[in-house]
């Protein structure tokens, strides 16, 4: 299928004049890479903005439309449990779905289904028939949906970019994903609840159709070759488990994920109950508390400029240690002290942590696994990594309604420091070899 040099550029289709490949072979049989990265890649690029544009809104939206419901810390923390439990129940099929169907489709899809989610749930809240159960639902199906557009998108990305680019294309997405996400997003979700929430809910659903209108600019097929005889969904998947499992650097990086992820949803699952309002330990109004949540978009922003650098000038392996007491300050600075500037410190501070981080494991994931397996190894890799993420919002809120809530930013702290432990055995030697392993094993 693809060389193990890079990825297989995109099938055209026949009325379109096909772009260049991300690399080129030179008469002496040396490969030139190209600077820009590409129309293609630009036009995802926006499309990403609006689309985690929608995402932001929503992450501030729905729970503070949950306070509407209940002050229950168990109850406001089943909507972020009902937002991530899809990546337990339905990130494999979704793998297996992305390396079936044409990966610029599914993402149109995925976007046309939640925005027609969140209309039914806006209509809902404004006849004043909304529930918290109704949030659930919601939160649910838009969680299921993302589960296939996040893994597409991950898995276009080395079929319009040469693997020596892939990690300043990531930068670049990580930018305006998480500039969009947590920097503009937030803010506006709470200045939209205060307005009305039922806008604050038909706002995503047109951000994600304006998404859905970039990509259908997109050129090309990005649906990849299969060979060998029919398999059905249930070999796909299992195909996809066993070769991230076989590879212990990518089984490593997913399991480290899934323990920081699960220490961070289950601070951020209550962190509204110790940010906002005049009786909680801040004290904020609502549209504060998204202003707040954007330190780690400006921290994140800024991850996402120098963590090529940081690979070049301080290595991937110091890299990857110096993240963890980064991003460990974002659960840790709460449990600590209520004051707002401290604590968006500690966000800003672990948002460049958090995108060095990504960058780096994204990149290196997206260049060791073949192209035919990019969706299901994507796929498998978050269930791992993200699957935790509703168990660690249970636990948060068990943790908050029976200790408080500041155990559970001083515990998931700790939790997240111990991922130095394993990163101390690791050196550019043992990613260079896990890197190589692609190679070795061929694609398929």
């Amino acid at each position: 299928m693809s060389d193990p040099q890079g990825p297989t550029p995109c099938d055209p289709p026949d009325s379109a004049t096909p772009e260049p490949p991300p690399g080129t072979v030179d008469a002496s049989g040396s490969v030139t890479v190209p600077d820009s990265l590409g129309r293609s890649f630009w036009r995802v690029w926006v499309s990403s903005g609006l689309s985690n544009l929608a995402d932001g809104v929503l992450k501030v939206a729905l729970p503070l439309a949950a306070l509407r419901f209940t002050d229950s810390p168990v109850l406001v923390a089943g909507v972020a449990v009902a937002l991530g439990l899809p990546w337990l129940l339905c990130a494999l099929p979704a793998g297996a779905l992305a390396d079936r169907v044409d990966r610029r489709w599914a993402m149109v899809g995925a976007n046309v289904v939640r925005g027609a989610v969140v209309l039914v749930l806006a209509l809902g809240l404004a006849l004043d028939v909304g529930s918290i159960w109704l949030l659930y639902a919601a939160a649910f199906l838009i969680g299921t949906t993302e589960t296939l557009y996040d893994t597409s998108a991950q898995s276009i990305l080395p079929q319009m970019v040469h693997r020596d680019r892939l990690s300043r294309a990531n930068g670049r997405l990580y930018a305006v994903e998480l500039t969009t996400n947590q920097f503009v997003g937030p803010p506006l979700g709470g200045a939209l609840v205060a307005v009305s929430v039922a806008l604050a809910f038909v706002t995503p659903a047109a951000l994600w159709v304006a998404a859905v209108g970039v990509l259908l600019l997109v050129r090309g097929r990005f649906r990849v070759n299969r060979t060998g005889p029919p398999t059905g969904i249930r070999a796909d998947i299992a195909e996809g488990l066993r070769y991230l499992w076989s590879h212990r650097l990518l089984r490593s990086f997913a399991v480290m994920v899934g323990v920081s992820n699960f220490a961070t949803s289950a601070a951020f699952a209550i962190m509204v109950l110790y940010a906002v309002g005049p009786d909680s330990p801040m004290g904020l109004s609502e549209p504060a508390f998204g202003v707040l949540l954007t330190a780690t978009a400006v921290g994140s922003l800024l991850g996402s400029f120098v963590a090529e650098g940081c690979e070049r000038w301080l290595g991937r392996a110091r890299s990857l240690w110096l993240c963890v007491p980064l991003f460990a300050l974002l659960v840790l600075v709460p449990g600590l002290t209520s004051s707002a500037w401290l604590v968006g410190a500690g966000f800003l501070v672990g948002g460049v942590g958090i995108t060095v981080w990504n960058v780096i494991t994204v990149s290196l994931r997206q260049r060791v696994t073949p192209a035919a397996l990019m969706g299901r190894v994507n796929s498998a890799y978050r269930l791992l990594a993200w699957g935790t993420m509703p168990l660690g919002a249970v636990a948060g809120g068990l943790i908050a309604e029976f200790l408080g809530v500041r155990v559970v930013f001083l515990s998931m702290g700790v939790l997240m420091l111990t991922l130095l432990v394993p990163l101390a055995r690791m050196d550019e030697a043992t990613l260079a070899a896990g890197e190589s392993t692609v190679e070795e094993r061929g694609t398929v």
